[in-house]
């Protein structure tokens, strides 16, 4: 896969790919990403999780209708919290509320009120979540990134790495071998299945780029 070839699978522009392609090439190659059906899934899926290669960080700016998908916002919650007709952006103040009941007492994280679920928001291009999830990619990767959680939107290379740690980890390279594309944002994003029409779009992008449709 060459620099333009990788630009038109992940659909991006010429100073995206730039920024992008040495170091996907390299997490490819150090993660077993090595065959074209797993490129393809696998650049597919991280186009969707980061908004196309350009958000590293997770943002919380949902309308107050948009956070039923997050089951632990207590409903009578969400007309507040969520943004309001007279915002451009919900305040950081109310992301950080959001993300602290979303992502509260699970995984690792501590209660709403210890500040976890923004802590250990998502980050990198897979967008890595939750404090168990950050202290296993920390621990592969040679980094302290309980301490350091920032790192993964901060250093491109770490934002690329714990993404192939991330699918190598969770298996994902077996159902893109089958071409079973459901099963690897099924690992990625659980039963809720979020955004699954764009990322086989995304997906079928790729595969014709790379030649396998």
């Amino acid at each position: 896969m060459d620099k333009q070839t990788f630009r038109r699978a992940a659909g991006l522009s010429e100073e995206l790919a730039s920024r992008w392609f040495d170091l996907l090439v390299a997490t490819t190659d150090e993660f077993g990403i090595s065959t074209p059906q797993r490129q393809a899934a696998f650049i597919a899926q991280i186009r969707h999780e980061s908004g196309g290669f350009r958000y590293l960080s997770e943002s919380f700016n949902y309308k107050p209708s948009a956070l039923a998908i997050f089951s632990r916002v207590p409903v009578h919650e969400r007309g507040k919290l969520g943004r309001q007709q007279s915002e451009a952006e919900v305040p950081l103040v109310r992301q950080q509320q959001i993300a602290n009941l979303a992502y509260g007492g699970r995984y690792g994280n501590g209660d709403p009120a210890s500040g976890d679920g923004w802590r250990y928001r998502g980050r990198g291009l897979k967008q890595i979540t939750f404090r168990d999830n950050y202290a296993a990619c920390g621990k592969a990767l040679g980094l302290d990134l309980v301490a350091e959680p920032d790192l993964l939107a901060t250093v491109d290379k770490l934002a690329v790495r714990s993404a192939g740690w991330f699918w190598k980890t969770n298996g994902c390279n077996g159902p893109a071998d089958r071409d079973d594309f459901a099963a690897t944002t099924r690992i990625i994003n659980g039963p809720a299945m979020d955004g699954q029409e764009k990322r086989v779009a995304f997906w079928n992008a790729a595969r014709s780029a790379l030649q396998l449709a």
